[in-house]
């Protein structure tokens, strides 16, 4: 009988650099700079360098970081901005925590990511901006949502939760569009232990505006310029970051290993793969295929030991939390068809070559 094999299992990696995780956490401990402070600001600027811009504004969690980055950008209440219909729910929280109203289009058949040529059909008068996600860690077509928004005199956000270190066109991801927001949530390609976030940008006076929003709204301690959050990334994140980024070109190397290896050696016609267009370098956070009878297979694989989950079930626009929109099966038929066919291999830094081996003959044993 052969071993579990996880979806994704971050004990690996604390068995092998507990020891840099342990001092980085022992010196904010010593230090007790918990809210913010030294180590939380040495992280935004290694961050920011990392990415390729000036500024990275260091937050709680990558919801967070979607909030700031639209009200950044001067989104409000009656504001529209455009989103995927396939994504995470959080990219449309970002919108709707200000009060504008998330405008879902659909995906690609191919890439999955939002399909650029809708763009246009949804801009009315109300539009600010479009939120583009780099979904599973391969970049959405940043030059398309470009030449869209600059004829019609829109924002292009990037939402990069699933993306570090990817590029477009050889430009990491974060330092394309007006702004940027990255999640740390653990089991993304760079983690926390626990919660964390970031903003990146170009333009000083977003980068300001965040750090003010973030901490409780005031640039002088207790004197309050605007509403503002408590946002602040915390401390010990910061320093257990610092020691990820210091891995994360490493886990990007083995996780484009495995994920060449899926692509060349899956060979199932009963299993579609996701499309890498040449001028884009993935990252693979999650390797989603579609499967017709997705249930069947995952249960085919957990026969097996091995664990296979669903990312995302339910298409954004879909949402009961969105019902009032007034959106309708039919709306978006490419997020929706594979809402109803997607399934996450397991792709972890830390997988055995055995165990990849293992998932790939499954896949292409499944009938």
């Amino acid at each position: 009988m052969s071993a579990h094999i996880k979806r994704i299992d971050l004990t690996r990696d604390y068995a092998a650099h507990q020891a840099e995780y342990r001092e980085a956490i022992e010196r904010v401990c010593q230090d007790a700079a918990f809210s913010g402070g030294k180590y939380a600001d040495a992280f935004d600027r290694e961050f920011a360098d990392y990415v390729g811009v000036p500024y990275a504004c260091g937050v709680n969690n990558g919801t967070s970081a979607l909030h700031l980055a639209m009200l950044a950008l001067g989104v409000g209440p009656g504001d529209e901005v455009i989103v995927p219909a396939n994504t995470y729910i959080a990219t449309a929280w970002g919108v709707s925590y200000t009060g504008a109203i998330p405008v879902f289009a659909d995906c690609t058949p191919d890439t999955w990511e939002l399909d650029t040529d809708l763009l246009e059909a949804r801009i009315t008068s109300r539009t600010k901006g479009i939120l583009g996600v780099h979904l599973y860690g391969q970049p959405f077509d940043y030059a398309g949502a470009r030449e869209v928004a600059d004829r019609h005199g829109l924002f292009v956000a990037e939402d990069c939760a699933q993306a570090h270190g990817a590029k477009f066109e050889g430009k990491n991801v974060g330092s394309l569009g007006d702004i940027a927001c990255f999640s740390f949530y653990p089991g993304k390609n760079l983690y926390a232990f626990g919660e964390g976030g970031s903003v990146t940008c170009k333009e000083e006076s977003y980068y300001r505006h965040m750090t003010r929003l973030k901490n409780q709204g005031c640039d002088v301690t207790y004197y309050h310029d605007e509403i503002g959050y408590n946002y602040r990334l915390e401390g010990l994140q910061g320093a257990v970051l610092s020691v990820g980024l210091k891995l994360l070109p490493q886990w990007t190397r083995r996780r484009q290993e495995i994920g060449r290896r899926y692509i060349r050696e899956i060979a199932n016609p009963l299993i579609q793969m996701q499309a890498h267009p040449q001028n884009t370098e993935t990252v693979f956070h999650l390797f989603v295929i579609q499967v017709e009878e997705r249930d069947r297979f995952i249960q085919y694989m957990a026969d097996a030991d091995v664990e296979c989950n669903r990312h995302y079930p339910v298409p954004c626009h879909l949402q009961k939390a969105y019902a009032h929109l007034g959106y309708r099966k039919g709306d978006c038929p490419n997020a929706e068809r594979l809402a109803k066919r997607c399934v996450t291999l397991p792709l972890f830094p830390e997988m055995r070559e055995d165990e990849v081996d293992r998932v790939i003959e499954l896949c292409n044993e499944f009938r």
